[in-house]
């Protein structure tokens, strides 16, 4: 059983990536969030997060991986989505705070050696800044876009 277990959102950068790590690391994805978020309490603005229905065999398939490896390493994309998805991750597998974060700009050799080199935390101002994101646009957003769908109509009938 291979040591190193990394995580990556797309199935087919997780073939890719498995052949240029080597025997020692084995490379599942996410498919995306595995959780989405339900609600948002309007005075709090805690957020209700349940797991995506679709990913169920996707998160025990990791859960299995996750608990057979020495390291595990999130791999999720670097802009704010995919360290929300790594945050995600590391709450639904049970990850310790420390949990190995890497990022590359491009799927070679040399980049995800260095990524490997290079290890980070996820970087929770990112993903604050998605969850901000996030319940602005279901504050907001969802009733603000039926709004201006329905201006929208009206303008084209004019």
């Amino acid at each position: 059983m291979p040591k190193n277990l990394v995580i990556v959102e797309s199935p087919a950068k997780a073939n890719t990536i498995e052949k240029y790590l080597g025997k020692d690391f084995h490379v599942l994805a996410s498919v995306g969030h595995i959780r989405k978020d339900t609600k948002v309490d309007k005075s709090t603005f805690d957020v209700t997060y349940e797991i995506d229905p679709g990913h169920t065999k996707i998160i025990s398939d990791l859960k299995k991986a996750a608990k057979a490896a020495d390291t595990i390493w999130l791999a999720t994309d670097e802009d704010r989505e995919g360290e929300a998805i790594s945050w995600h991750l590391m709450e639904v597998l049970k990850l310790p705070k420390g949990t190995k974060r890497i990022t590359f700009h491009e799927i070679t050799k040399p980049a995800l050696e260095a990524a490997i080199q290079n290890p980070r935390t996820v970087d929770m101002d990112m993903v604050a800044s998605q969850q901000a994101r996030q319940t602005l646009d279901m504050l907001v957003g969802y009733d603000l876009s039926g709004v201006v769908r329905r201006k929208e109509i009206g303008r084209a009938h004019v």
